[in-house]
This record gives structure tokens, sequence and C-alpha cells, in this order.
């Protein structure tokens, strides 16, 4: 029987998931020092800054965290004063995350640090191949998506 040589160097799919690990680990050291914060509560704070209200429930789908790891940083942001809980007046059983006036301010301080630290990873690459590299992460998302319903 032959054994099929996996390079996992060249295996997309670890070299994928090698990088975001890579990237999760640079950002949050990154913000631990700058805002004494973990990557998980600012990816709660994030989604929570982006509008009027969001569910755990839509945080979980929006990040792929699982309810306990959005549950936890939910309850850490809120005993800060970064975030409360307001009725969902379109589902009783649920309740909406929005930012105080402590979380608006540490938003603001953070996304412009990590709009700079985005330029900073990816300044060598052209608009083109940006722009490129994002329709492929996006058809990457659709491929799995279509996958995982087969």
């Amino acid at each position: 029987m032959t054994i099929v040589a996996l390079d996992l160097d060249r295996f997309l799919p670890y070299r994928l998931s090698y990088t975001a690990s890579l990237l999760s680990d640079l950002i949050a050291g990154a913000y631990a020092d700058w805002f004494d914060i973990s990557i998980l509560e600012w990816r709660v704070l994030a989604w929570v800054g982006q509008g009027k209200g969001i569910t755990q429930q839509e945080i979980c789908v929006r990040t792929r965290m699982d309810k306990v790891a959005v549950s936890r940083a939910a309850i850490a942001l809120s005993r800060r004063g970064m975030i409360q809980k307001k009725p969902n007046v379109s589902d009783g059983r649920s309740r909406l995350l929005e930012l105080t006036a402590d979380g608006e301010h540490l938003y603001r301080q953070i996304a412009p640090r990590a709009l700079e630290l985005e330029h900073r990873l990816f300044a060598r690459f052209s608009a083109d191949q940006l722009a490129a590299f994002t329709t492929m992460l996006q058809q990457i998302d659709d491929e799995v998506v279509r996958l995982k319903s087969i």
C-alpha cells in the first residue's frame, strides 16, 4: 500500500489555518498590550460597535465563535461597563447588546489602531492583489458552505 505524502507547507487548508493563527496571536498580543482586552472581547465589541444592537447568536454566526466564548466575552465587557443588554422587541427570548459610552470610547480608540495594523500587514500588496485576495477568501467561504451542505 502506497502512502500519499501530504506536504503541509503546501497544503492550502493548513496554510490558511496556520496564517490565521499567526495573525490572531499578533492581534491578541497587540490588543492586550494596548487596551487590556482579549481578542475574543474585541471581536464581540467590534460587532456590537457595527450598529444599533446585535444578539449574541448573531455574533456567534458572524465570528464563528461558540456561544460560550461569546457569552464569556459579553459578560467580561458588561462587567467593565463597555456593553449593555437591552430587550429585543422582535424576539423576547434574546437581548440586544449595545455599546455604552465607555464602550464607544474604547471602540473609537481600538478601531484606528486595528486599521493601522491591517495597513502595515498588507502594505506590500497592490490594490489589485488585495481585491483578488478578498475575492478568493469569499469564494473559499462560499465553497466551504457548499461542501458542508452536501
